[in-house]
């Protein structure tokens, strides 16, 4: 059967740990094209959808032979358990193997919805975790204060903004992780603006809107994901506006993220946008190419995979956009090597990128850059390409040799012969100094960011 045989390949690439505790109390339902896998809360299908899919993907459609070309992953149990194709084996037949990994009971930092299902903080965004570069360095330090300093004025409320995939949830969640590790007792929820909604949409439905109330009015730390999502939700939107005073009015540390700053968030009451600017407001970044090489091998190291470090910053160097973007090239990556049954190298990770490769060969390119940079300081590309040295033209070239560094593949050498045959220590030189300006010139880093982003959308 079908999840037999992808179970039996599975664990000989999966380390026992990880297979007894994810892989091994998953049940499969096989249908003609695809095949489904059934988890018992969110967190799990969260972890099996990022670490496991796609290995189990290739090896499905390979099995099948090519008719199974989907696998999905669902909440729940298999409503159809007479079909399922769970093996056993004498490997397999122990206590410890049967029975499924605990999942912790139901503390104050979980919330009962109308489904059953508890939102619950991921035990893995802690602060040990979170990879720090210059990009995050403020909103990890500020969430270091703040559980230090919980309810302070200065950071009540913590909003939190950037691009999607950038860490801000796991920072937040990292408050709330770090206090109950010291206060076990300690009132938390976590929970998304969209869940919110729900919650209070089910408290109007089951008359316990007292009792919702009070919950929520009770906290010690609120943290709401996505806060722009409320828009257009009028009675969600007042009641969160009184929840949000109420626990201001009682020190209470609330944290907030977003996709953007608070001012922009004009679809929102004027009021709540108001107070959401009364505490401190703190942008997180994209990473940079460091941070994004350091961020893989944290990955690869917590799940047991050995990532040399030649092929993370090769990853890092073509995949710019957000962490989790980061996350899935690793995953596929690895699928392909247990796949091949080889170990990580170039080779491997260039075949499974190809198809980023291709996509970043199209759309940024040291050309791209170099009529960007020009378009935005207003100068002639054949200056910009040329031999002055004057600063007007001098700065806008470091600039553009050190973008071409960080959102291309290309090696010293290339960018110099885009840059009128330059010698490669003089890229070098120019990359080098555009990280001095930017840790010491405002001006200069918040040009550099503003072609960064112009370059990625």
């Amino acid at each position: 059967m079908l999840w037999a045989e992808c179970l039996e390949r599975l664990r000989k690439h999966v380390s026992d740990n990880h297979f007894t505790m994810w892989i091994r109390p998953l049940e499969a339902e096989e249908h003609p094209d695809c095949l489904k896998l059934y988890v018992p809360s969110p967190y799990w299908k969260s972890h099996i959808e990022k670490d496991y899919q796609e290995l189990i993907s290739i090896m499905a459609e390979q099995i099948s032979e090519g008719r199974v070309r989907q696998v999905e992953v669902l909440v729940g149990s298999s409503p159809g358990k007479d079909i399922l194709t769970k093996q056993e084996t004498p490997a397999t037949t122990t206590s410890a193997l049967q029975s499924p990994p605990v999942i912790p009971k139901a503390t104050s930092n979980e919330v009962s919805t109308k489904q059953g299902k508890k939102r619950q903080l991921n035990p893995l965004f802690t602060f040990n975790l979170f990879v720090e570069g210059r990009s995050n360095r403020m909103a990890a330090d500020t969430c270091r204060k703040v559980l230090t300093q919980l309810g302070a004025a200065e950071h009540n409320p913590l909003f939190l903004y950037g691009p999607t995939g950038l860490g801000k949830t796991h920072l937040m969640q990292s408050v709330g992780n770090a206090l109950l590790q010291q206060k076990p007792n300690a009132k938390v929820m976590y929970m998304t603006a969209e869940s919110f909604v729900e919650d209070f949409v089910s408290a109007l439905q089951r008359k316990k809107m007292e009792e919702f109330k009070k919950h929520c009015r009770s906290l010690d730390l609120l943290l709401v994901d996505d806060i722009h999502l409320l828009a257009g939700k009028e009675k969600s939107l007042q009641e969160f506006f009184y929840t949000f005073n109420a626990l201001l009015d009682e020190s209470k540390q609330i944290i907030l993220t977003s996709d953007r700053y608070p001012k922009e968030l004009t679809e929102l009451d004027p009021r709540l946008v108001s107070r959401f600017s009364w505490g401190l407001s703190v942008g997180v970044e994209p990473p940079d190419i460091e941070t994004r090489t350091e961020i893989l091998l944290k990955k690869a190291e917590s799940n047991e995979i050995d990532l040399p470090r030649n092929c993370a910053l090769f990853i890092a160097q073509q995949v710019v956009a957000n962490v989790r973007e980061l996350e899935g090239a690793l995953n596929r990556v690895v699928a392909t090597a247990r796949f091949r049954g080889s170990s990580i190298d170039l080779d491997v990770v260039r075949e499974s990128l190809k198809d980023v490769l291709a996509i970043r060969a199209r759309n940024i390119s040291v050309e791209n850059i170099q009529k960007v940079v020009c378009e935005y300081f207003r100068i002639p590309l054949k200056e910009l390409t040329g031999p002055k040295r004057t600063r007007i033209y001098a700065r806008p070239r470091q600039m553009a040799m050190g973008l071409a560094r960080e959102l291309t593949g290309d090696s010293y050498p290339e960018i110099g012969m885009a840059f009128g045959g330059r010698d490669h220590s003089t890229v070098m030189h120019a990359c080098e100094k555009v990280q001095s300006l930017r840790n010491e010139d405002v001006g200069f880093n918040e040009d550099y960011k503003n072609l960064h982003r112009l370059l990625q959308s």
